[in-house]
């Protein structure tokens, strides 16, 4: 694991939800200069930065919202540090634990040289590896589907289906092997995920060649 060590006048962390950010700035000495809530925009954030841009790091969490301010501090040529999550909370965990209590620890840890680091992914792929990271998603949910057919199998303790059913062709008619209606209308459902999740997945990966093309 990656620590950020660099040495800064200032050091700036940001529990950074969608609506509104919590920003805590610390000096050298540790001592808050900023800790206070506020919209989650590049002018609020501007502008509480503004008087330390001289010499100051920002960090936040790897999360799901900081690829505007990861691209807005590239653009204004701000350090940015991306905090790998699940380290961060094996280093600083604790039971206390709310927006104005993280911003304060992701500021200390990146003071005290401990913070640290994921892989800020370039702007110009980020929307591919999502693409990708979708398709995995739909590919286990996929099997999912298909683990629970069998296994509503034996917990019925019918006969074997006898049928390869990640073939859409050999699907047809597997509702009838169960006798309850109701269980019949659970097969269904799961049959009906399937078609539609298949043909999800082979529509994205149609465009995955196109969209992984450098530009």
């Amino acid at each position: 694991m990656n620590f950020y060590t660099q040495q800064h006048k200032q050091y700036c962390g940001i529990d950074l939800p969608a609506r509104a950010m919590y920003v805590c700035i610390l000096d050298q000495s540790g001592t808050k200069l900023v800790h206070k809530n506020l919209p989650t925009t590049p002018e609020a954030f501007l502008r509480v930065i503004a008087p330390y841009r001289e010499d100051v790091v920002v960090g936040v969490e790897c999360m799901f919202t900081w690829y505007w301010l990861a691209d807005l501090c590239s653009k204004e040529g701000i350090a940015f540090v991306l905090g790998h999550a699940l380290s961060m909370q094996a280093i600083h965990g604790g039971k206390a634990k709310n927006d104005k209590i993280d911003a304060h620890k992701i500021a200390v840890l990146l003071r005290g040289g401990m913070l640290p680091q994921a892989s800020v992914y370039p702007a110009e792929l980020r929307a591919t590896r999502d693409l990708l990271r979708r398709r995995c998603h739909l590919g286990q949910k996929r099997a999912e589907l298909l683990a629970h057919l069998q296994h509503t199998t034996s917990q019925y303790h019918l006969p074997e289906i006898g049928k390869k059913l990640a073939d859409k062709a050999k699907r047809e008619g597997v509702e009838e092997h169960f006798p309850d209606p109701r269980v019949r209308k659970t097969i269904a459902v799961d049959i009906s995920l399937l078609d539609h999740s298949e043909q999800v997945l082979g529509e994205g990966e149609l465009s995955i060649p196109r969209t992984a093309k450098a530009p």
